[in-house]
């Protein structure tokens, strides 16, 4: 016992006269063998400075790029949205009219580069229907569960055992018994406190699990900053979900801690479910192993619905893309296209988000936007579930007050909506929060909506929110204490991290 402590002592005075040079090394991997943002660099290279080799540590946990590599490559499904893609984008570039009838001219650049970008196909054929309450919410998911009869694919970013689970899972259970196949895909992290037992309860009875990245040597979880942060059900091809509520007892506000939790989820029917059903089977063949695209079962509608020129012409058109991102991506699709509805706004712009950490590009688009007279308005929570987001949310704040934006918090518990409208013409709401980590490091997605019947609906929603909202006017924010300041810049500092 002596000689190993002998041991471990002279390895630890070894680093210790070495770490200079340790710390160089370690810092020379960070800048040069992996491409990053600079600011996420001095973060990082600030961090090991502090906390000499066991910040290196939390770098291999919690800053490693995945490289942009293409975790969900599936040959079967790139084939066809490839040619599906190439259609739409030869069809919009050679009609004369273009979809005039169906979508403004004024957004189909918009389509166009998310077509380019993220693969992400525009449906016309949809309909949307909101939900601000998680009781309204789960009262409906529960009652399209039931009229399951071929398939049911539900993920959700955390998962816990309360009630709520027990409300859904005893639905799951009975479908799987009469022959509908059930799969749920949950987060490694967002999952980690979900006992092995409920799972094991529930493939018994013939439900198919999946977890994302999960934990190694019991919670241990190595991709512990890449969350799969989406939140996608599918039922049957004909109904489906996306938005910003979780499977947890506060999301149907009955913890005291948030109080009443104010959310918005979207349910989709047409082309859009479709595009929702690929997203998840993207996600459930990396996280099960099961390739979903050998079975085309899965991906049946009857007709092409992705044939713009094939149109019910006396239906009322509802354009819709579904766009994701991840850190597997080249590009920053969701970010991007938030850049590009902020600059194409030319009277509003109403945000929602529980966290605003925005990198360079997307706070100068936004301060752009309010010099240049567009009403630009944004809505944060009026309590933290993350001090140091919500501090450096706060930080941000400033910036957009000092270029003549609005800023509210919502007082009527927890605001924990995600989105985005303009000028009551185009609406992307979904599960990305409006902050670097949603941008970079999440999977996320979102539904971007070209439909003004439902963009002023949602804007309506914002208008009675405002009402239980404070606003933080220029005075407030300069007569915030000292505290308060350093607070904001600590946090404001760590933001690449966040």
């Amino acid at each position: 016992m002596e000689t190993a402590w002998m041991a471990v002592t002279a390895v630890w005075s070894w680093i210790m006269e070495h770490l200079i040079y340790i710390n160089l090394i370690f810092s020379i991997i960070i800048v040069f063998f992996q491409r990053r943002d600079p600011k996420s660099v001095w973060t990082w290279l600030m961090v090991l400075y502090f906390i000499p080799i066991f910040g290196f540590v939390f770098y291999l946990l919690l800053g490693q790029d995945m490289g942009k590599s293409k975790m969900f490559r599936v040959k079967e499904v790139e084939d066809r949205v490839y040619f599906t893609v190439r259609g739409q984008e030869e069809f919009l570039k050679s009609h004369d009219t273009s979809l005039e009838s169906h979508l403004s001219r004024d957004y189909e650049d918009l389509v166009l580069y998310n077509l380019e970008t993220s693969g992400a196909v525009l449906t016309i054929d949809n309909t949307v229907r909101i939900f601000t309450d998680g009781e309204a919410k789960y009262t409906d998911l529960r009652n399209e569960l039931r009229k399951a009869d071929r398939f049911i694919h539900l993920q959700y970013y955390i998962i816990k055992d309360d009630e709520l689970f027990d409300s859904i899972s005893p639905i799951l259970a009975e479908r799987a018994r009469a022959g509908v196949e059930v799969r749920i895909l949950c987060d490694g992290m967002g999952g980690r406190f979900m006992p092995k037992k409920k799972w094991e309860e529930l493939k018994q009875c013939g439900v198919k699990v999946g977890i994302f990245f999960p934990p190694i040597l019991g919670r241990l979880q190595l991709r512990m900053n890449y969350r799969n942060h989406r939140k996608i059900v599918v039922i049957d091809n004909k109904v489906g979900y996306v938005g910003g509520f979780n499977i947890g007892r506060e999301y149907i506000s009955r913890d005291p801690k948030f109080g009443y939790w104010r959310d918005t989820h979207l349910k989709l029917t047409g082309g859009s479910v479709l595009s929702l059903q690929i997203r998840f089977a993207l996600d459930w063949n990396y996280a099960a192993g099961e390739n979903l695209f050998k079975d085309m079962r899965y991906f049946e509608t009857g007709v092409d619905l992705f044939r713009l020129d094939q149109v019910d012409p006396d239906i009322h058109p509802l354009g819709i893309q579904i766009i994701a991102s991840g850190p597997d991506a080249v590009s920053r699709q969701i970010r991007d296209n938030y850049i590009r509805l902020f600059a194409k706004a030319r009277d509003h712009i109403y945000i929602q988000t529980p966290y605003f950490v925005p990198d360079d590009a997307v706070l100068s688009a936004l301060s752009m936007a309010a010099r240049s007279g567009v009403d630009v308005r944004l809505m944060i929570p009026c309590k933290p579930d993350h001090p140091f987001v919500y501090w450096a949310t706060y930080s941000y704040v400033g910036d957009l007050l000092s270029a003549g934006a609005r800023c509210y918090t919502y007082e009527n518990g927890f605001l924990h909506a995600k989105g985005v409208m303009t000028d009551g013409r185009v609406c992307s709401y979904g599960t990305a929060n409006m902050d670097i980590r949603s941008f970079e490091l999440n999977f996320e997605v979102n539904a971007v909506i070209y439909d003004e019947e439902t963009t002023k609906e949602l804007e309506n929603i914002f208008i009675e929110d405002l009402k239980l909202c404070k606003e933080i006017t220029r005075e407030d924010y300069a007569s915030r204490d000292l505290w308060i300041r350093v607070k904001e810049q600590c946090s404001r500092l760590l933001s690449p991290l966040l």
